[in-house]
């Protein structure tokens, strides 16, 4: 077909660009230029079909800059003619780009041939063949043969387009040929290149790859399958579709995608491939036992559902002989299922559903080999590869999609919609089976609860008329506390019992021994029955109340339980009291009425048996908690009798069942919780309850008449009971949070035992290091050397044993310690100490680093020198006695000796070199050396060779020119020896015969080349260091961090650690990273772009880093960097390094590659190559290539690195610099790390029926030559983010282009350090171990380094206390309690089980914010099991700055309050026995809630102390003469305090670092601590805990909240704080400020110390909440940043709100945004906010009765006129805004007059008050304190009844009466600011504070903040 294309077509005649392409004015698009190939890269995805030919024109351009022009002309074309409009997003823009440059390259080009265009093309394509593809097929690796064959493709595609057919020659269409039947031979691959010939990787050279390649290859004997007949009815001959393996029959069959396809072959290929290899030895065919333990494990799952829902499985077998082959088609099946199911791999069951179906109809095709229609022995193909996509994932999809639109956005009710969990449990029942197979469309499960679809149940047919809302399946989130009463009902029942027994024990005054001696008490005692009936009652109802929304989804065995239940417990509730009743001896008469039917049993003993009969369920409950393997067997059973008889104790659900420890560690939790509730209810008791009753009784017993207000209840006639709930409420609230106090003392004695047992800490010093380092090289053999057990005894002695464990040592802990060298965190210096030499050989002794044998040699000295003794005895006996001084002194010896004797080439010096030798040796042997050497003449020999080795360690090409120097230090060295040092030095020139005036001089013919060799050059530093550091290397290496390393590390292969695997025999695992558009790595302008203080991000990281700053350098002047550019570079890396950016984590991550290639090394190395060292080995060499090659290939068929960068995709197009430059930076890394991959979400705008619409993929690309190369495309069923939470959506959409058997999940704020990835064998092998009886993990928890705490003081904070978390606390969870799940990163999880399961997280919205926790509740609940473990660690990054500290709380606050309402906390506490469930409470939720208590108790207690001083009754009590000495209150309100402070964070924090770090250090971190207000920090996050919790409980509103991962050190404004902490800090600080001034204005207060404590703490609360952003903001108290920021805040607060304003630029969008829960909370939590609000009135209430004013009525007309005043106020208030919008402009003079009569008025109102009423001005600041909260509590009415007050027009009075508010709050809270901005010494204090932490490393905090520059020379080296 010829063309008519171009500005100049290919014949070279001029036209237009083409026939229907007009140019419009299109202004130029200015886009990046990255070595001219942008072109490719900035496509519209409706154009991607280009981006291959574009690519083609940048490769070729180089070589045919006019070849390269006619593929981008042809480009254009094509674009055109896709799109002749431009109405695709991006595709002007992107035609005008390509035509500019077209344009521009046209006359260019042209004059570069003289052949036409056509011909020019043609010939170059031939030679291009010739060269690049079949020379290149012998040569080339696969990669390099598919960039070439589709460089081939494209330029035969332009070809065609220019020239008609005909005129192509000959050879060109043969080539083209070859070429097309070679495209599928070498496509862009993954791993594994499985069609690609010549040159292969040597990864296909695996026996174990070939064995799984050959059994998938089995296709024989399958049903061949044809394509379909052809429309037209023309008869042709059949042909059958060409059938590669298993999985292309497969898809052919199903219709599954050929990216799927492709991925899922290559995934089970590796699969096989790694479980085969630990099988059997390597071998080229499957063994049937790798198949079996595959299938068994992806089909467990299914299997137990086929079980659950009573129906067969179709995993069938027939033909035994062809078993293997049958499963591995199951296998394939499944994961081409899994691989494609886009958001329903969340939904596991629904996965089984498909399978079973699909399995049923692949059997029917194996053992039937009958078409189902025509009959016949063939199948027909599917009519498409997106056939499975379109027919079974996108309806399902499309439902949870319309799902997730009922969800608004995370604001709808749970309730109004179903979530993954809800649509999964529809499978749970055999309903299921109603969809029928293909799924019936007009299936209740697919019609929407919105719709009602039609008839034909087209997928764009359905009406939209509203239909029922869909019932919730097996359980609903409803928003309210009670859930934590119903998910935990035995705990709280637990508690309020032993409460209730203990008030009647006390009550009784008989004792809790006594007790039980006394009938009538004991009886009393016996009541905590009926409550317990009463609390099961009310358990019960909650259950059928909360599940109303499911009941109609539900069985009616389920309903009928619910009903029984009910039914039962109502029964007990009338039971079990009337039988009480009958045991009084004066019962009512209704009573003895019921009790005359129940007739004599025992007289009074009914009761009893009624107890007896009540708790036989309990009592056969704990008989089978002793027997959990009973338990565990009855709840999996499936016999309908078991099922019919566990149908009463728990629903039938399919998780949750047996989930049940062994014995051992069912024992050591029960006695964990066993000796922590005796201790707590024995506290409570004696210091809670039994003090208190005395008061009690005498207070009830009182007549108090003399109340100071209006009393509604008088006291005298229901017994002071207000009184008296006043004073206990804030005790039971204590006792109901003190067990949280309990769990965290009794956890840190556990966790620290537990950790002293597991040998952390034993090395936490460079000193003990050192102790112990002669035994790391054998504990490091112990346990990565495979194959290499104990040492026999006659092991033991043979040296070269230790040779050969110190040289397998030397090769990893020289990279160890050069990577720290890479990574800057040591010095040249520091590395040379620390390296082990890699051969031992070359000296008798063995070499240890320098840093154990530094100074060594110099006091060597001085002990010879000063040795006066003749015998040299001695001498020698104190040189062997430190073994280390011993191996120095003869090293040195042996070394000197070694290179002297080298350097020299006469063998005259030889000889005299060999004489002096030969001389030391006899004499040492003789024990004559003292008598034949001089001691006094070492000191000046150690001078000249120190300054011999100087010489030699010089550059070598400084060498030659500093050749005289080292002669003549030579020549001084010979000297001194053979006169100062020998006795008889003469003699050996005249015994030798040489005459030198005769011979001319000796030692001057050196070689000085013989030092360049490197491993020469590393004994010269080696040697120099010897004799040259005299000091002690205690300090080396001086960085903090290095040494942690070094000693975790050390400490680390002495603890129980599993043997390594060889890696061949290692489990295979992949590392997966979400990342959305977090930091990858800083530009130089970023680095230097300065805030407004001045600082820049690269001055304050050489502040933090100043040793690592200064490493930095030294490394660049080794490395010889010049120009700017590449130093620019350089600086980019070492600060992304220590930022928390994907660059630091795919550095980190890659190591586990490196680690893997230094192991093969080790494992198939001879000893030469071992004893030669790793980094000095010749790789280029033929034999060592090999081995390089092969250890590369085990490292990647064993490990994969995935980022999940969901929006790569749109930051390839994006304009946006910022995005733009994400992208390269990602592809950079790409293309330097060759195992790195990135799946993406690529958006592609496709034409479908004349409309464009979105379509979406999921794609992974490596990275090539220049660009990344995609490898797979899968297309999904909808945009995967919309459904669910964004970070596991991300995740899931990436976890189908993982490998392994095990996934590690790291996040994007982790580090990797090299030492710990070579721990991963290790840890991997944990998961064959068994574990708690015959358990395998399936999730192995790691701990993590918190690598942010040297930044500020709360950073500090924030880092000590997340590593108590990961370390002690996680230790704990794990061991003894069994309950730790997964929180977060870095956990490894056994990656088949957890992708048959739903999953490595969960994902519907909002319920599942914490999305991690909630995979590790999945993992346990489907009978997982979760250990952890600290012999290898990985780093992690925190928040630093308060502002961000407190986001991250309130993230996870929030997520505790979604966890509270979710099923998986429900079925957990509700399944697992009592003592794991407390576990379980106390660990999770029960945290949180409790620290909402905590809160709670300071209210109830200063409410109940107001009401009792408002109302006079404390002041009647305390006149009483017998309530003089009771202390009981302030003693039980003590413990509070103690939460409040932060000590619960505190202990576990003080343990750890005690046990890692010794004791001393843990104290004196601690009260550095307090001194830096650690406690005022924990103060501070209680309350955003407790206030985000709370309120999600109440209203919802929870969200993921970004906190930024940057450097914190800008000072954030007022208004920003005032902001973020109004409501959940400023204002209840200011209500606890009121109450407590209240309380001290109004009452008496006790004047003991205790009660001072009590308050004390109470005031510091309320301190802290007001102050503390302040405290903790930098230059906080700076008088120029208060004055801007209180400027800054009035304008905000001044703004008007609106549309499109934002909440930081308008008060008023502000406040909108903060009240927007409750637009969208339910009319529980409104009406609970209104309740709320009413204690507000008490002041009110309370003060008004006080006023002078009131003339000490106490009628109710006083209560009533102080809210005639209110409102009054109001109305003027009212007014004035009324007029100031009415009048304020136009009549200026009206609105005058106005003001000034209101002013008239107030001024006349005031003075008859206070002339004629008796007001005072004491009672002006009373009313004050009266009314300002009641008008708070109108706003918070209000707020609860928006709707009703927008109907009435009152919303702006509302909103102007909260500004009015919130300018005083903010006043109040400024004053102490500006006033403190006074003192310039307040700053500076501050500035100490906040970053003393930083002062103590010498850091230069104080001149970042001030933003001054350092001057000093160190800094100019920038």
């Amino acid at each position: 077909m010829a063309s008519t294309s171009g500005t100049k077509g290919p014949h070279g005649v001029p036209r237009p660009p083409s026939r229907r392409f007009t140019r419009s004015a299109t202004k130029v698009v200015e886009l990046p230029n990255e070595e001219g190939g942008v072109d490719s890269e900035i496509v519209p995805s409706s154009l991607a079909v280009i981006v291959p030919i574009l690519r083609a024109a940048m490769e070729v351009e180089e070589e045919n800059p006019r070849v390269a022009y006619l593929c981008r002309f042809h480009a254009f074309e094509k674009a055109h003619n896709m799109d002749p409009t431009s109405s695709g997003r991006g595709v002007r823009q992107f035609k005008t780009y390509l035509l500019h440059r077209l344009e521009k390259e046209g006359e260019i080009t042209e004059s570069m041939t003289n052949k036409s265009d056509a011909r020019e093309l043609q010939t170059y394509y031939q030679y291009f063949y010739e060269t690049r593809i079949r020379d290149g097929e012998n040569t080339q690796k696969p990669e390099e043969m598919a960039k070439n064959v589709q460089i081939a493709t494209v330029l035969y595609e332009v070809l065609k387009a220019m020239v008609p057919a005909q005129s192509i020659e000959e050879k060109t269409r043969r080539y083209s040929a070859d070429v097309e039947s070679k495209r599928g031979e070498y496509e862009h691959y993954n791993i594994l290149p499985l069609y690609a010939v010549g040159v292969k990787p040597a990864i296909m050279d695996f026996p174990e790859i070939q064995a799984a390649l050959n059994a998938l290859r089995r296709v024989d004997h399958l049903p061949p399958i044809r394509h379909d007949v052809p429309r037209d009815g023309s008869t042709h001959p059949t042909h059958y579709k060409k059938v590669n393996d298993i999985l292309d029959w497969i898809s052919y069959i199903f219709g599954f995608q050929k990216g799927n396809v492709a991925n899922q072959r290559e995934h089970l290929i590796l699969l096989l491939a790694n479980m085969n290899i630990r099988n059997k030895a390597a071998s080229e065919e499957l063994d049937d036992e790798t198949v079996d333990k595959l299938a068994a494990k992806i089909f467990k799952n299914y299997e137990s559902w086929c079980h659950y829902v009573r129906c067969k499985s179709n995993l069938r077998y027939p033909d035994e002989h062809d078993r293997q082959r049958s499963q591995l088609i199951y296998i394939a099946l499944y994961l081409l299922i899994w691989g494609e199911a886009a958001n329903i791999r969340f939904m596991p069951e629904c996965l089984c559903y498909i399978f079973h179906h699909m399995c049923r109809d692949v059997y029917g095709i194996l053992h039937g080999n009958v078409d189902a229609v025509s009959g016949e022995v063939f199948l027909k193909a599917a009519e498409s590869d997106e056939l499975f996509l379109r027919e079974v994932i996108t309806p399902i999809y499309e439902v949870l999609a319309k799902e997730a639109k009922r969800n608004n956005k995370g604001k709808a009710s749970h309730s109004n919609w179903r979530n993954y969990d809800d649509l999964n449990e529809y499978f749970w029942s055999d309903r299921c089976f109603k969809l029928g197979w293909p799924m019936n469309r007009d299936a209740d499960f697919f019609r929407h609860s919105d719709e009602i679809q039609t008839a034909h149940h087209g997928r764009s047919q359905a009406s939209s008329v509203p239909g029922k809302k869909k019932p919730k399946t097996n359980f609903v989130e409803v928003r309210t506390f009670l859930h934590l009463y119903r998910s935990f009902d035995r705990m709280w029942i637990f508690f309020i019992l032993a409460l209730q027994a203990m008030i009647i024990i006390a009550w009784s005054t008989l004792g809790p021994v006594g007790v039980f001696l006394d009938t009538d008490a004991f009886r009393n005692v016996m009541s905590i029955f009926i409550t317990y009936a009463i609390l099961n009652f009310l358990q019960v109802s909650l259950d059928i109340i909360l599940t109303l929304s499911a009941l109609k989804n539900m069985k009616f065995t389920q309903l009928l339980r619910y009903f029984l239940k009910f039914v039962a417990a109502a029964v007990w509730v009338v039971v079990l009291p009337v039988s009480y009743s009958s045991s009084v001896q004066n019962p009512p008469e209704l009573i003895r009425f019921f009790t005359s039917w129940a007739g004599h049993w025992g007289d009074q003993s009914l009761y009893t048996y009624m107890v007896l009969l009540y708790m036989l369920p309990n009592i056969v409950s704990v008989l089978l908690f002793f027997l959990p393997p009973l338990r565990r067997k009855l709840e999996r059973s499936n016999m309908r009798l078991i099922t019919l008889l566990m149908w009463w104790a728990q629903p039938k659900l399919y998780v949750g069942r047996g989930m049940h420890e062994n014995m051992l560690s069912l024992l050591k939790y029960t006695l964990f919780w066993i000796m922590l509730l005796l201790s707590k209810l024995a506290f409570s008791y004696y210091v809670e309850i039994n003090p208190l009753v005395e008061p009690t009784k005498l207070i009830m017993g009182m007549s108090i008449d003399n109340y100071q207000w209006y009393e509604f209840f008088p006291e005298n006639e229901t017994h002071n009971i207000f009184i008296v709930i006043a004073i206990w409420a804030p005790i039971v609230l204590v006792y109901f949070m003190d067990t949280q106090i309990w769990y965290a003392i009794y956890a840190t004695l556990f966790g620290g035992i537990v950790g002293a047992f597991s040998h952390l800490g034993e090395i936490r010093t460079l000193g003990m290091l050192r102790s112990r380092f002669e035994s790391v090289p054998q504990a490091f053999s112990g346990c990565f050397l495979p194959g290499r057990s104990r040492k026999t005894i006659h092991e033991e002695v043979d040296e070269t044993y230790g040779r050969r464990n110190i040289a397998y040592f030397s090769q990893v802990w020289n990279e160890f310690i050069n990577s720290m060298r890479e990574e800057d965190l040591i010095s040249n210096r520091d590395r040379d100490l620390l390296l082990v030499p890699y051969s031992s050989s070359d000296v008798s002794v063995i070499q240890w680093p320098p840093f154990l044998l530094a100074s060594k040699i110099p006091i060597a000295l001085d002990m010879a020198k000063d040795y006066k003794k003749e015998d040299d005895s001695e001498l020698f006996k104190k040189i062997m006695n430190d073994s280390y001084m011993y191996s120095a002194v003869v090293e040195c010896y042996e070394t000197l000796k070694d290179i002297i004797y080298n350097l020299l080439q006469d063998e005259e010096d030889k000889m005299i070199v060999n004489h002096i030798c030969d001389k030391v040796e006899w004499s040492i042997q003789e024990h004559t050396f003292v008598k034949e050497f001089k001691m006094s003449g070492l000191p000046s020999l150690s001078e000249k060779l120190e300054k011999f080795l100087t010489l030699l360690r010089a550059e070598d090409d400084k060498l030659e020119t500093l050749k005289p120097q080292i002669v003549n230090v030579l020549q001084d060295i010979v000297e001194i020896i053979l006169q100062d040092v020998m006795l008889d030095g003469y003699l050996v020139m005249e015994n030798l015969r040489l005459n030198t005036r005769e011979r001319g001089q000796r030692f001057v013919n050196i070689d000085t080349y013989f030092t360049v060799n490197k491993s020469v050059k590393e004994k010269v530093i080696r040697l120099h260091l010897l004799l040259t550091v005299k000091e002690s290397a205690i300090n080396v290496p001086q960085n903090l961090d290095a040494r942690r390393r070094i000693t975790f590390f050390a400490n680390s292969l002495f603890m129980n650690m599993p043997k390594a695997p060889k890696v061949r025999n290692m489990l295979s695992f992949s590392v997966l990273t979400p990342y959305y558009k977090e930091d990858v790595r800083y530009s130089i302008e970023e680095l230097n772009k300065e805030n407004e203080d001045g600082i820049s991000i690269l001055f304050y990281l050489r502040k933090i880093y100043p040793d690592e700053w200064r490493n930095f350098h030294e490394r660049l002047n080794d490395l010889k960097v010049e120009s700017d550019e590449d130093k620019n570079d350089f600086k980019t890396q070492w600060a992304s390094y220590r930022g928390q950016t994907l660059f630091r984590t795919v550095r980190g991550m890659m190591y586990y590659r490196e680690a893997l290639i230094l192991q093969c090394f080790l494992e198939y190395a001879g000893d030469n190559a071992i004893f030669s060292g790793f980094r000095t080995t010749d790789f280029q060499d033929k034999d060592k290539k090999g081995l390089f090659e092969y250890a590369q290939a085990l490292a990647d068929l064993k490990f994969t690195y995935v980022v999940s960068c969901q929006v790569y995709g749109a930051q390839k197009k994006s304009k946006n610099p910022k995005e733009r430059s994400s992208y390269t930076n990602i592809l950079g890394l790409m293309l330097e790390n060759s195992a790195l991959r990135v799946a993406y979400i690529d958006e592609v705008e496709e034409a479908k029926e004349g409309k464009s619409q979105k379509v979406y993929y999921s794609v992974l690309v490596k990275g090539g030559e220049k660009y990344d190369e995609e490898v797979y495309r899968i297309k999904l069923p909808g945009l995967p983010v919309e459904i669910g939470e964004g970070k596991p959506e991300n995740q899931n959409h990436a976890i189908i282009f993982t490998r392994g058997e095990a996934l590690q999940t790291i996040d994007m704020n982790q580090d990797n350090y090299y030492e710990e990835a070579f721990k991963m064998r290790n840890v991997l092998e944990e998961f064959r171990k068994d574990h708690s009886g015959r358990r395998r993990p399936t999730i192995l928890g790691l701990r993590e380094h918190i690598f942010t705490g040297s930044v500020s003081s709360l950073a500090w904070f924030m880092s000590n206390q997340e590593t108590s978390f990961v370390t002690i606390g996680q230790r704990i969870l794990a061991n003894p309690l069994r309950v730790r799940f997964h929180y977060g990163h870095p956990d490894i999880f056994d990656r088949i089980f957890h992708l048959t399961r739903g999953g490595i997280s969960k994902a519907s919205k909002v319920i599942n914010l914490s999305e991690d926790i909630f995979s590790g509740f999945n993992s346990t609940l489907r009978n997982g099991f979760i250990t952890h473990h600290e012999y290898i660690q990985v780093g992690k990054g925190r928040d630093v700055g308060m502002n961000q500290i407190s986001l991250f709380e309130a993230k996870v606050a929030n997520g505790n309050g979604e966890q509270t309402l979710s099923r998986d906390v429900y079925r957990l506490g509700r399944r697992f026995d009592f003592f794991r469930m407390l576990s379980f409470y106390f660990t999770t939720v029960g945290f949180y809630f409790s620290s909402m208590i905590t809160v709670l108790t300071v209210y109830v207690f200063l409410y109940g102390r107001v009401y009792m001083v408002l109302s006079g009754v404390e002041k009647e009590i305390l006149q009483s003469p017998i309530m003089q000495q009771s202390k009981a209150l302030e003693q039980a309100l003590a413990t509070q305090s103690v939460v409040q402070l932060g000590l619960l964070l505190v202990l576990p924090m003080v343990m750890e670092i005690g046990l890692e770090k010794g004791f001393r250090t843990a104290l004196g971190d601690f009260i550095i601590m307090q001194l830096q207000l650690a406690s005022v920090f924990f103060t501070f996050q209680l309350g955003t805990k407790a206030h985000y919790y709370g309120r999600t409980l109440l209203h919802g509103g929870s969200k993921y909240r970004p906190t930024g991962r940057g450097f914190v050190v800008f000072h954030a404004k007022f208004a920003d704080n005032y902001r973020m902490y109004s409501r959940s800090h400023f204002v209840k600080g200011l209500e606890i400020l009121i109450l407590l001034i209240v309380y001290e204005v109004y009452g008496s207060s006790y004047r003991t110390s205790l009660y001072l404590f009590i308050t004390f703490s109470m005031w510091f609360l309320a301190i802290s909440w007001l102050f503390a952003p302040f405290l903790f903001n930098p230059s906080g108290f700076d008088w120029q940043k208060t004055v801007d920021d209180w400027t800054d805040w009035k304008r905000w607060m001044g703004n008007r709100g609106g549309i499109g304003i934002s909440s930081d630029k308008s008060w008023e969008s502000w406040w909108d945004e903060e009240n927007e829960h409750l637009k969208y909370s339910n009319i529980r939590g409104k009406l609970l906010e209104i309740i709320l609000a009413f204690r507000f009135f008490i002041y009110q209430y309370g003060i008004v009765y006080h006023l002078d004013i009131a003339h000490h009525s106490r009628t109710l007309w006083v209560y009533g006129l102080s809210w005639a005043v209110l409102v009054i106020v109001l109305i003027v208030l009212k007014m004035v805004s009324m007029g100031r919008r009415r009048f304020g402009t136009d009549f200026q003079l009206m609105f005058r007059i106005l003001k000034a009569l209101l002013f008239l008025g107030f001024v006349s109102v005031m003075t008859v008050l206070f002339v004629v009423c008796g007001l005072t001005i004491s009672d002006l600041f009373a009313a004050v304190l009266a009314f300002m909260p009641s008008g708070w509590a109108l706003i918070l009415i209000a707020q609860a009844c928006r709707g009703c007050l927008k109907g009435a027009r009152l919303w702006d009075s509302v909103k102007e009466l909260s500004r009015a508010y919130e300018y005083v709050m903010g006043l109040l809270i400024f004053m102490p600011i500006a006033t403190l901005s006074w003192f310039p010494f307040v700053s500076e204090f501050q500035t100490r504070l906040l970053f003393n932490q930083a002062f103590s490393r010498g850091l230069q905090i104080s001149m970042i903040l001030a933003g001054k520059r350092d001057t000093d020379k160190n800094d100019k080296v920038e």
